[in-house]
């Protein structure tokens, strides 16, 4: 800090005070101040001037935190500064815009959920914060942005409570009406959602890594917004997109997710591409959500490809692979759909087809589901008849007068070979 001061009538005003009442820029004035370990942190977060530098060494903090102007908290590249709360609380409550919280450890928030407890909290005004290069060890939420714009989340290991049960403990990191705020290339774990966004646009979720979840990526009336890039590995849902519109969800992997790899459920008007999703009872579950350009999706090992349900219209299907999954696609509903676009399908590994003028794409179009397969989804007490004559002949009838087939998903032109992806490269680097 600049201890220099000028006499202004009996009192000694410091030269950082007078260019701020000049209304120079702090970066003039700011000092980088070391902060031994053990000492009051509050107490030199209040001595502080707006700018600041506070450098702190290795060693523990008492926690709960007020930080209520501009400044850098930086600890040791090791993250060997902590930050202890109490159990209470928040372990660090940001109010001021322009904060920078680096190379720290953050831990023991308090555990309520209603009173948005977190260890690192970010309030209303704590536009342009950057949280970067911590480890935010058990807390309720890790970081919780409640309102503030042009947030950066990156490079953080975030994880949660393990001796909660999962609807216990808090998110990974929370946004809230967040606009332009970005979370990248963090490691989240044991929480109950990864990301979880609400009321919010304009929000980017690049590279980062999820496990022992409920969902790695939870959306909520959120638009304009992107989640590329992030690896999902053995959580409930992967990509949990849900009353938003105008999204891109490209590039992500979800390995061996229990219940589903992508849902959507009212989300519209989105480009849904390059993913890779492998394992779990359903690869994609598209539900009352309409308009959507889906390609170059790669679906495999699950229960179900696709279920594609509840009046979705407008969405297009084209240059994905379905692959070994038990059942390709499940559509209940009596339209047809043709899933391809442009001359181009999609691959599917159980299509057993020739390609006679060699141009990649099958000569025959493939449908996935039939009239029985219509029959066991309306009345599941059927499935013990699937291997009975009735059954058989039903099946030699629509192979030999395809008028009879019901309505659903046709793919008119359907691939010979899987799109080749680099997604799914990164994927088999994971195995």
């Amino acid at each position: 800090m600049i201890f220099s001061a000028y006499p202004i009538g009996k009192r000694l005003v410091p030269v950082s005070m007078m260019l701020v009442g000049l209304g120079l820029s702090g970066a003039l004035c700011a000092a980088t101040i070391s902060v031994p370990a053990g000492a009051s942190l509050q107490q030199a977060v209040s001595s502080a001037a707006p700018g600041d530098v506070l450098q702190l060494a290795s060693g523990d903090y008492p926690g709960n935190i007020i930080i209520d102007k501009p400044l850098v908290l930086e600890g040791p590249a090791d993250r060997s500064a902590v930050i202890v709360g109490t159990r209470q609380g928040r372990a660090l409550w940001v109010q001021a815009p322009d904060v920078t919280v680096r190379s720290m450890t953050v831990t023991l928030s308090g555990l309520s959920l209603s009173e948005m407890d977190a260890g690192i909290f970010l309030d209303k005004t704590a536009h342009n914060a950057l949280i970067e290069n911590n480890d935010v060890l058990d807390n309720s939420v890790g970081v919780y942005v409640w309102g503030p714009s042009n947030v950066l989340v990156q490079n953080n290991r975030i994880v949660g409570n393990k001796e909660l049960r999962m609807a216990e403990r808090g998110n990974g990191v929370t946004l809230w009406n967040t606009p332009g705020s970005t979370v990248i290339g963090n490691d989240i774990s044991w929480g109950r959602d990864g990301i979880f966004v609400n009321t919010s646009k304009r929000n980017a979720f690049l590279n980062n890594r999820f496990s022992h979840l409920r969902y790695a990526v939870h959306y909520m009336y959120t638009n304009d917004s992107e989640v590329s890039g992030n690896v999902s590995i053995g959580n409930d849902i992967a990509y949990a997109i849900m009353f938003s519109h105008s999204l891109i969800v490209k590039d992500n992997i979800s390995k061996g997710s229990r219940d589903q790899g992508l849902m959507l459920n009212y989300a519209n008007d989105s480009a849904i591409s390059r993913n890779v999703v492998v394992g779990g009872e359903k690869c994609v579950f598209i539900y009352n959500a309409n308009r959507n350009q889906f390609a170059d999706n790669h679906f495999q090992d699950c229960d179900i490809g696709i279920h594609f349900t509840a009046g979705s219209e407008g969405n297009h299907m084209a240059n994905n692979a379905f692959v070994n999954n038990q059942n390709q696609v499940k559509y209940v509903g009596a339209r047809y759909l043709d899933w391809s676009r442009d001359g181009r399908g999609n691959y599917w590994s159980d299509n057993s087809a020739f390609d006679l003028n060699g141009d990649g794409i099958a000569d025959t179009a493939y449908r996935p589901n039939d009239v029985i397969d219509q029959v066991v989804w309306r009345a599941p007490a059927a499935r013990v008849l699937l291997n009975s004559p009735a059954v058989s002949i039903v099946r030699w009838a629509q192979s030999q007068f395809p008028a009879i087939l019901p309505g659903g998903v046709v793919d008119s032109a359907p691939l010979m070979k899987a799109p080749e992806l680099p997604t799914l490269k990164k994927y088999k680097e994971l195995e």
